[in-house]
């Protein structure tokens, strides 16, 4: 492994943590129960009125790294018109818990508390992949607080075959794995980035916690059995997907839709895989501000 001054994830993460620091956010850590502490970037405690009068957004990181890694492309743009609040879920980044839960019901209500905590009465939720079945939770689980729903390359509906692809992804840290199916993730593949680098991309975002995280997946209620286990909810819904997704497939959005109803549109973005956030973020950025706000500003 390479020495710690090498070490490009932390200069990176030092990288992205700026960004979240540049849109107004501050890191944050808050006790939402006996057992549970939630770390979080949002609002300083002593933000201006006019931030205060802006709708709140809550942005659900996808299994891997922590939430600056998963949503910096979209903490500037957002910040505009969004009072944010940007969580790291149960067991990643400085989220702990002592608890024995590992279902994504738990981390519905461990997001469910911080927001009480936080005294957001109402907000709207963003899930990208793992953390989609956390929001999906979330809205079933709060109708009263969940304005409106944005799931990201989510897929809630997968059935046990489904559920045994994603935990073998989810798990996989080897390197030369890590080159063949990057192309999953990303329509970018990593052929010529230098092992040294995706040892420590690696051991970043599956070292810490390690033991936690397979208890997470083990725990999925999602995905248990051969019948999905999906039931329209009363917010409106937007679902965004990469049109090459191989974790979770194009089809799979088509039939999460029917399944979700009348209320639920689904957009997919071209030559994106499974962070269309990432791969084309002002494209994704721009779908969910024209969901989310009543007029949409050009970004």
């Amino acid at each position: 492994m390479a020495p710690s001054f090498l070490s490009v994830a932390k200069f990176i993460e030092a990288l992205l943590r700026r960004r979240f620091s540049s849109a107004g956010l501050s890191l944050q850590t808050l006790s939402i129960d006996s057992e549970t502490t939630i770390q979080f970037w949002g609002p300083p405690p002593s933000s201006t009125s006019e931030n205060t009068q802006k709708p709140s957004l809550l942005l659900l990181h996808g299994f891997g790294p922590s939430a600056v890694w998963q949503w910096s492309h979209q903490v500037k743009p957002l910040s505009h018109f969004f009072r944010l609040y940007v969580p790291d879920l149960v067991f990643f980044g400085g989220s702990s818990s002592s608890g024995e839960n590992r279902s994504e019901m738990f981390q519905a209500l461990c997001m469910g508390k911080l927001m009480e905590k936080l005294e957001v009465e109402r907000f709207s939720v963003i899930g990208t992949s793992y953390g989609g079945f956390v929001a999906y939770n979330m809205a079933k689980m709060f109708p009263e607080k969940v304005e409106k729903v944005v799931l990201a390359s989510s897929g809630v509906n997968m059935r046990r075959s489904d559920n045994e692809a994603f935990i073998a992804r989810a798990k996989s840290s080897i390197i030369g794995h890590l080159r063949r199916t990057s192309g999953m993730v990303s329509s970018k593949r990593l052929d010529y980035v230098p092992d040294f680098v995706l040892n420590d991309f690696c051991q970043k975002m599956y070292s810490e916690k390690r033991e936690e995280k397979a208890e997470l997946l083990e725990g999925l209620s999602i995905g248990k059995d051969d019948k999905t286990n999906v039931s329209p909810i009363q917010q409106d819904v937007m679902l965004i997907w990469g049109e090459q997704d191989q974790v979770f497939p194009l089809k799979m959005a088509h039939d999460l839709k029917e399944m979700l109803g009348n209320k639920t549109t689904l957009k997919f973005i071209q030559k994106t895989s499974h962070i269309p956030q990432t791969e084309k973020s002002k494209e994704f950025n721009g779908i969910v501000m024209s969901f989310l706000l009543p007029t949409s500003p050009s970004l």
